[in-house]
């Protein structure tokens, strides 16, 4: 897939509305081009942009009584197939017309409202996080510290970070540690620690757990974007992300030797 027919497909790749195949042809596209994966970086950064700035209202109930109590006294049967034609002098149902719009305007008001419930911190995290993901796999970016020993790695964060992330040693299990490297996900600086699995590359991301954000722990929940596993856990106060082109159920067998 070339640039053209990529930046064509970034819309729908962002709203999840393209096909399996084309979806991990765009993503493998984006892993090479870096013109095309800071175009889909502005994109993803518009669209939080729009998703916590705009500002939306409930319509009252007061209006939608009203609307409905408009709608019942204009209403009368429509012929099934006759198209009535306006006629010099005939007066437009203009109570209809407005009832309508406000209805129209109360619906979308709701619609709005639930839309923003259901978009949570977590969702925001794991858009960033696919994307630093997908940053990492481009030449020199995976690691900023190389090493397969755990005593190289974890020092490395000192000083770096404001608290200490884990880097258990899974080579046995067949999870080699690669290496590690700072990154940036909802506004502050976190641990990526990387492993590999047979040709995959698996980005451990940690940080401290917002205060403000949902609190307490979450189970282990896996999703999948953009032909991308993404595994996340909140627990003691530290978040999780895991995320990996790895098939789930080995990915799920490597958040488990993770531990807590």
């Amino acid at each position: 897939m070339n640039c053209a027919q990529t930046r064509e497909l970034l819309n729908g790749y962002v709203d999840g509305e393209l096909p399996p195949m084309q979806a991990i042809a765009v993503a493998d596209h984006l892993t090479q081009c870096a013109e095309c994966a800071g175009a889909y970086e502005r994109l993803l950064t518009t669209v939080r942009t729009l998703r916590d700035g705009l500002t939306r209202y409930r319509a009252p109930d007061l209006l939608r009584a009203r609307v409905r109590s408009a709608l019942r006294e204009v209403e009368q049967p429509a012929p099934a197939v006759v198209t009535p034609r306006l006629r010099r002098g005939m007066r437009v149902p203009w109570r209809a017309l407005a009832a309508a719009v406000l209805l129209m305007v109360a619906s979308s008001a709701i619609t709005l409202v639930a839309t923003r419930g259901r978009t949570s911190a977590d969702a925001l995290a794991s858009d960033e996080v696919l994307t630093s993901h997908i940053r990492s796999l481009m030449p020199t970016h995976l690691t900023d510290v190389t090493s397969s020993d755990q005593h190289n790695v974890k020092p490395w964060f000192n000083g770096r970070l404001d608290f200490s992330p884990s880097v258990p040693r899974l080579e046995d299990a067949g999870f080699p540690l690669l290496g590690g490297r700072l990154d940036y996900v909802r506004g502050r600086p976190v641990a990526v620690v990387v492993y590999g699995r047979r040709q995959h590359v698996i980005n451990v991301f940690t940080w401290p757990a917002d205060a403000s954000g949902p609190g307490g722990d979450a189970a282990r929940t896996l999703t999948t974007s953009h032909g991308y596993n993404l595994l996340h856990w909140r627990t003691e106060g530290v978040e999780h992300w895991v995320v990996s082109d790895l098939n789930a159920a080995e990915l799920k067998q490597f958040g488990m030797l993770l531990g807590r």
